[in-house]
Parts: C-alpha cells; sequence; structure tokens
C-alpha cells in the first residue's frame, strides 16, 4: 500500500470567484454585518476630522478593523492586520478588495493618539449597539446583576513605590455624618467635622509619629501610577484595573465603570449604580449583588431608589468559639440588644464611622456562664456595634426568604459570571496592554460592545 502523495499542487491558479461567493453564508462577519449599519459612527466622528488636507482612511474601517481584533481574540493590532491581509472574510467585512493595501497597524495608534483618546467615540459606539439591542426586544431592564471583575495591568509588580494619596470622600459621606452627629447631639456628645480617620507616618526629621489626617499610604506601580495593587483571596497579588459591571438577565452588558485595582467593590459601585440609574432606573426593579456589596450604605442606595436588592447570606466574621451577632436580639421599640442569657446591652454613643454602640454591665458579665463564648475582654463588658442605616440590611436579608430571591439570585452565575468568563477567554479582558485609568476605560466599553454585538449578531442572524 503506497501513500498518496500530491505532486501536481496548483498554487499559481486563477480564482474567478468575487469575495461575495468566497465568505462563507453563515460565517459571523455576516451576522454582525446583517445586524446593524456602521456607517453611525460617521456623525459622531464628523467633529473630529478637519475638511482640509490629505483624504484621511474611513474612520468605519478604523473602527471595525478594532471590531475584528476584539471579537476574535487577536489582542495585537499588529497581528490583526496580518490577519486581514490574508482572511477572505475579514476583507468582506472591511469593504477591501484582494488588491487594496490594508492599513498599516501604526495607523490606529496614531489616530488613537491624535483624534480618539480623548473623545466619547467609544462609550458612543457602547451606547448605540446597547440602544439596538433595546429596540430589538433583546434586552430586559426589570432585573439587572451586578459585580466586578479585575483586569491585570501592563505593569511589573516588583516595580512599584509607596506614596502618599489623599482620602477620597466616600459617595454617601455627608448623609452618615449628618445623622452622626444628630445622635450625638442627643446624647450631649460633641459633633464631628469629618468622617476622615487619622493615619500616622514616621517623620525622618524629628523621629517622631505624625498625624495624616487627609492622606494614607499605597503602593504605586513605576510603569503604570493609575493602576492598583489587587489582591484577593487566593489569586495573585497583582497590578490591575477593576471594572464594575452590570447587565441584563440576558447578557447584555448595560454599564462598566473601570478604576483602579485597589478600590474595593463596595466603592466602585456608586458611580456605575448612578450612571445606571440615570440611564435606565424607571425600568429596573430589582438589583442582584454578591456578598462583597453586603453593606448598610448599598441596601439603602438601592433601597432609596424603589428598588429590591437581591443577595446572598454573608457569613458572621467572628471567631468559631464566640457567640455570634446574631444571637444577640435587637429590640427596636425600646432600643437594646438582648444577650443569651436574658441581660440587656444599652445604648452608649455613636462613632466616627456610624457605629452606634451598645454596651453591657460589667457586674453582670463577671457572673455570667456564658462570658467565655461571649467575651475576653478585662474589663468584662460585651460592645455590640449596629450600623446607623442597619435596617436596610436587615430588610435586604429577608429577601432571601421569598420566592423571588429563589428565582433571581441563583441566575447570577449564568449572567454577569458568564459575560465576564467570555470576554476574559474571548475578548481579551484577562489582561491588558495599555496603560492609564483613561486607555483601559475606553477599551473596556469597546470590549463590552463587541460582546453585545456578538449576541445581537446570533440572536438577529436569519439565514438568506
Amino acid at each position: 500500500m503506497t501513500m498518496t502523495n500530491r505532486h501536481n499542487q496548483k498554487r499559481d491558479s486563477f480564482i474567478l470567484y468575487t469575495l461575495e461567493e468566497l465568505v462563507p453564508q453563515d460565517h459571523l462577519v455576516r451576522k454582525i454585518e446583517s445586524c446593524i449599519d456602521f456607517s453611525f459612527i460617521y456623525p459622531k466622528v464628523e467633529g473630529l476630522y478637519s475638511s482640509i488636507g490629505r483624504p484621511s482612511i474611513d474612520p468605519v474601517v478604523l473602527f471595525k478593523m478594532l471590531f475584528i481584533n476584539i471579537i476574535f481574540g487577536i489582542n495585537s493590532m499588529r497581528k490583526t492586520c496580518e490577519e486581514i491581509k490574508v482572511n477572505i472574510a475579514y476583507r468582506w467585512f472591511l469593504g477591501l478588495n484582494i488588491s487594496e493595501t490594508i492599513p498599516n497597524y501604526s495607523t490606529w495608534s496614531q489616530n488613537y493618539i491624535r483624534r480618539y483618546g480623548d473623545s466619547k467615540i467609544f462609550e458612543e459606539i457602547f451606547e448605540e449597539i446597547l440602544n439596538r439591542a433595546i429596540r430589538k426586544g433583546f434586552v430586559s431592564l426589570e432585573t439587572v446583576y451586578g459585580d466586578s471583575t479585575h483586569q491585570k495591568a501592563n505593569a511589573n509588580k516588583r516595580k512599584s513605590f509607596n506614596e502618599e494619596v489623599k482620602i477620597v470622600k466616600k459617595k454617601y459621606e455627608d448623609d452618615l455624618l449628618k445623622e452622626i452627629n444628630e445622635d450625638r447631639e442627643c446624647i450631649g456628645k460633641k459633633t464631628y467635622e469629618s468622617m476622615t480617620k487619622i493615619e500616622y507616618s514616621y517623620d525622618e526629621e524629628t523621629g517622631k509619629l505624625k498625624e495624616n489626617k487627609n492622606t494614607k499610604s499605597v503602593k504605586k506601580s513605576k510603569v503604570d501610577p493609575e493602576s492598583g495593587c489587587f489582591h484577593k483571596g487566593e489569586k495573585e497579588k497583582c497590578f490591575a484595573y477593576s471594572h464594575q459591571t452590570f447587565c441584563d438577565r440576558k447578557g447584555f452588558v448595560l454599564e462598566v465603570k473601570t478604576v483602579p485595582g485597589n478600590v474595593h467593590d463596595s466603592v466602585s459601585f456608586f458611580d456605575a449604580y448612578e450612571e445606571l440609574n440615570q440611564k435606565y432606573g424607571k425600568s429596573i426593579k430589582n438589583i442582584s449583588l454578591d456578598a462583597g456589596y453586603v453593606t448598610p450604605a448599598i441596601c439603602r442606595e438601592i433601597y432609596k431608589n424603589e428598588q429590591t436588592p437581591y443577595m446572598p447570606y454573608k457569613r458572621p466574621m467572628t471567631k468559631k468559639e464566640f457567640l455570634k451577632k446574631y444571637e444577640y436580639v435587637y429590640d427596636e421599640y425600646y432600643d437594646f440588644y438582648i444577650c443569651p442569657n436574658n441581660k440587656t446591652l444599652s445604648y452608649t454613643t455613636t462613632t466616627k464611622e456610624g457605629y452606634r454602640q451598645y454596651k453591657s454591665e460589667a457586674k453582670e458579665c463577671r457572673e455570667c456562664p456564658l462570658r467565655e463564648k461571649c467575651t475576653k475582654i478585662k474589663n468584662c463588658v460585651k460592645v455590640i456595634n449596629r450600623h446607623l442605616w442597619e435596617e436596610y440590611k436587615e430588610k435586604a436579608d429577608e429577601e432571601r426568604y421569598t420566592e423571588k430571591w429563589k428565582e433571581i439570585y441563583p441566575k447570577r452565575k449564568e449572567t454577569i459570571e458568564r459575560v465576564f468568563a467570555d470576554c476574559k477567554e474571548h475578548n481579551g479582558l484577562r489582561f491588558t496592554r495599555l496603560k492609564g485609568l483613561k486607555k483601559n476605560q475606553n477599551n473596556a466599553w469597546f470590549i463590552f460592545a463587541c460582546h453585545n454585538l456578538k449576541r445581537m449578531a446570533l440572536w438577529s442572524w436569519k439565514p438568506a
């Protein structure tokens, strides 16, 4: 038995076909082209081009090259240009025939530097694609799922330095401070001017500790100073960016906000949530979040917007051998706690962080049989902290026992978690080659715009 060898390979043969005939009818580029008209880009970039001078490269071609770059997971623009040269489907998508020259890879970077970098074109493209999906009836705004994911920055984690940075005031700080001072005035205590914690640093000149009321020390990258040092659980410690994202129950991304990786999810939530409500607030009824967002401030913000939060159970942070906080019953009418030994803990003061403190009587605790499980403080006084907005958190916790919670919350893994998984695996969300917060925000808008576009194209495709 002999092998079959092709000795008559015809690499110099002529092909008498058009590009239209060569591209398969079910190719993804055909599905994308059929679901949206990319000419909407022209009026959005018109003000960025001059009416005199040499003819510029078609902006739709430039942005379509970026769509190919992200949707097909090529990542590198240099490699994207090389692929377009030999890929018939990509040329068909760009509207370039087989003999036309592909724009150089540096053309995109120069256009970004000179035209698009400081514009809002990336956000506008994201919103336009999302609005098309809404008009087609693919997006359901009644229930929204939120979460945050990190993207590794283009920065060496070993090249870093410590820097004193200004403490940024939280969105809800003024409202909370007002309630703290009202509480303290009622019991005759002095009020606070701000909620800023006092940090201490070593003064090399005097050799003493000095107070830094408005600053804190953070680790910054020498390569990309706008990224943040990210470290969570068993994940690798690195410099990263974090994307606070909201999607609907069908997986369409509605809003994304990029922040440094060292910003906690419960802090970055407020800006993204505010923008989400400005656009779709009247249509949203339910918000589903994970355990990292179970804070009194977030629960209050959601209820204030007349929406219902659906969150999981968050385990108490106390040690195993000690009694849990839920074992101490709060009496709302008399405003005190009752311990498992039927003794009361009375309100004493409100702290700078917004917690009301309830303390027990030392003489009662000394003889208590449960003292070893309750507190090991020398003065034998048990202290329980209750946030001023704890009632909103308790109200959100009660939602876990409803049928609606059992219907909505389990779908988190099928919606927002799947969005992150798809974009990390196929659209370059795992790490970034760009440096700077602005560039990575633009990149995040475009990555999720591509995610929405691909989903809309697959759902609306009707074979010829």
